[in-house]
């Protein structure tokens, strides 16, 4: 055995022996999913308005998260490397002080001082400004409206709010019952004492109205356009002439809404930000509503502590997508001493977790049909996923290669199903629903800070991982109808991913960061396709790819992309390699099967290098991303794909000998 396939094998040991001690006792793995302390923020706001104030021990641990991310310009920034946001400062500063941190605290006059250079509150994004009103820090007419009756109208309306994408049109909801009800917490000491403290002229001299289009250029992604000015225009005059029927109606309707949705999710809610506008509009409407109460112990599901003393709310929640990973990466190698008993209950698991049955009135609330699914976190979450459920089911297959047994056929025909009716017109997979809104809605963009984020896309990774899925159905299926449905649906589909390659043969990710990542997926997807025909185009493109990948390995073996790239819509090389984009870039080659043994061995051994005692990879820079400009560490990612690079080249290299 040569040096370094000795060395590959210690490091796979090293690594099961790592994730091992990570598995949870229900079986899953759960990585933290790292974004922004404005999440924290909220969370103590929406404690501070309903009366649910925070204790002494959670004051402290919020202080210790917040020292932690205040940055060098005295603010906060809207994930882990970015630089201060005036929208995240703006909601850490106010949280800071509804917990009792004194005005003069060094960590609130170095906030001050940027927010005042950023032109005070009055430029926050129309996101922050909605927050504010609701502390009583900002009036709702600086705010541009956002009637509840859009709720109202005939489906068939091109803006109806049910044709954007699921986390926007949700977050909307929340923010268009508050502002329909002008709800805001009542005027105390806090608040005047905030007012003198963020604003430099005095609060009730303020011309809110005049304020409406200001926004920081530390915060600007997407500025409005002029279709959106135009639907200011058209919100205004309805917010204006809609009579007081016509708005409890509308408010009712948004009410009903948000109710199901917390109901429908055991409380939890899609998101933490709308589960927070959510806890917010119960209280407005009645602060003894019967879901206030479970909705803030829903809340909870979203917080995470550490041994260091810290608290914060996760972004998300990642049971399944992590554990369907380290299973298909631990399955995809040899023998993995002592790893089988972790693998039965990852299985079990990922079993317990699919969704068996339809929401109860979905279609009513605009909900896709959902049996078969898996959702992103666990089954509790109900709102599945197209790639997590493609990886789930990898994983389910991948078990089976290896004499597992994780689903039977009628359940695993369930969850292609559910694949087969996320398929977009254009024949790429989304996320969570179908596309239902043209893209021009993207025009109506109002957030400022994020990008691609008004309707559901078709994406190049969430395509990659429905084709390795469908693949892998097609040769255990013994459905003739189904193997017909799915040969169409791959053939589209990888289509779609073809037609997406760009000239110098990379493919840009959503996702993840970035080109990286998107020709890794791409990669993957499309000789999952080609398994066993010989399709030129395919072979074509997957080695344009793969002289793309080799064209940026760095000098040290290893690849390493920076986030920036994201914002400017091209590469950008990271100074360093980095261990999770080297893992993809190796796990693209050898998939593709590419030959050039030098370059995969020069990487293979950046990554051993990197490697700790105890079978772990440092974090390095983020290499998660939503809607463009929000970036994340998804912290198993260190973990996994290493040891699914190192398994996939011990098997060719077994082979090949």
């Amino acid at each position: 055995m040569r040096p370094l396939e000795a060395a590959v094998r210690d490091a796979i040991q090293k690594s099961l022996h790592n994730l091992a001690g990570l598995q949870t006792t229900n079986g899953s793995w759960e990585g933290e999913v790292v974004w922004s302390p404005v999440l924290l923020a909220q969370y103590l706001i929406v404690r501070s308005i309903v009366g649910n104030s925070a204790p002494a021990t959670l004051r402290a641990e919020s202080l210790v998260y917040f020292t932690k991310w205040q940055t060098e310009q005295g603010g906060w920034g809207l994930h882990p490397e970015s630089a201060s946001y005036l929208f995240v400062t703006t909601l850490v500063y106010v949280a800071m002080r509804s917990i009792g941190v004194a005005a003069d605290d060094r960590r609130c006059r170095r906030a001050r001082d940027f927010i005042r250079v950023q032109g005070s509150p009055l430029a926050i994004p129309t996101w922050g400004k909605l927050w504010l009103c609701v502390f009583n820090l900002y009036k709702y007419e600086g705010m541009h409206p956002l009637p509840p009756e859009m709720w109202l109208v005939p489906r068939w309306f091109p803006f109806h709010p049910s044709r954007l994408y699921c986390h926007t049109r949700l977050i909307y909801l929340g923010m268009s019952f508050l502002f329909g009800k002008r709800f805001c917490r009542p005027v105390d000491s806090l608040c005047r004492s905030l007012r003198e403290e963020l604003y430099s002229t005095a609060y009730d001299t303020i011309d809110f109205r005049a304020t409406r289009n200001r926004c920081a250029p530390s915060d600007v992604f997407a500025a409005p356009s002029r279709l959106l000015g135009a639907l200011y225009g058209a919100m205004t005059f309805i917010d204006t002439v809609s009579p007081p029927e016509l708005r409890r109606r509308a408010l009712g309707r948004a009410l009903e809404r948000i109710e199901h949705e917390q109901e429908s999710t055991s409380f939890a809610a899609l998101s933490p930000v709308n589960g927070m506008l959510n806890i917010l509009s119960l209280f407005a409407a009645d602060p003894h509503h019967l879901a206030l109460g479970p909705s803030l112990e829903g809340l909870e599901h979203w917080v995470r502590r550490d041994e260091n003393g810290g608290v914060w709310v996760c972004g998300a929640r990642s049971q399944t997508w992590d554990t369907s990973f380290v299973t298909q990466a631990a399955c995809a190698g040899g023998a993995k001493t002592g790893f089988d008993a972790a693998l039965v209950k990852a299985a079990s698991f990922l079993s317990a977790n699919q969704i068996k049955e339809e929401l109860a009135h979905g279609a009513a609330f605009d909900r896709d049909p959902r049996r078969g699914g898996w959702c992103f976190s666990d089954s509790r979450h109900a709102w599945p996923v197209s790639d997590t459920t493609a990886e789930a089911l990898c994983a389910a297959f991948a078990l089976r290669e290896k004499g597992g047994e994780m689903l039977d056929a009628t359940a695993l025909e369930s969850g292609i199903l559910f694949l087969l009716s996320r398929q977009n017109p254009d024949g790429g997979w989304g996320s969570y629903e179908h596309r239902r809104g043209s893209l021009l809605l993207e025009k109506l963009n109002s957030s400022e800070m994020f990008g691609s984020c008004m309707v559901e896309h078709s994406y190049v990774e969430c395509t990659a991982s429905a084709l390795d899925a469908l693949a892998r159905f097609r040769r255990f299926s013994g459905s003739r109808q189904s193997l017909q449905q799915v040969t169409v649906a791959t053939d589209r589909g990888a289509r779609f991913i073809l037609k997406k390659q760009e000239s110098d043969g990379s493919w840009p990710g959503f996702w993840g960061i970035n080109y990286t990542y998107g020709t890794f997926f791409a990669i993957r997807g499309l000789c999952a396709f080609g398994n066993g025909c010989a399709d030129p185009a395919v072979n074509h493109a997957v080695r344009r790819a793969c002289d793309w990948l080799i064209a940026h390995q760095k000098p040290d073996g290893g690849w390493g992309e920076h986030y920036s790239g994201v914002l400017a819509h091209r590469y950008v090389e990271h100074p360093s390699s980095q261990v999770i984009m080297t893992a993809w870039a190796l796990l693209a080659l050898l998939m593709a099967k590419d030959g050039r043994q030098s370059a995969i061995e020069c990487g293979i051994e950046l990554l051993i290098s990197r490697q700790g005692p105890n079978g772990s990879w440092p974090r390095e820079g983020v290499a998660g991303v939503f809607f463009e400009t929000a970036m994340l560490h998804y912290d198993l990612y260190r973990e996994y794909f290493p040891l699914w690079a190192f398994s996939l080249f011990q098997v060719q290299n077994i082979m090949e000998q």
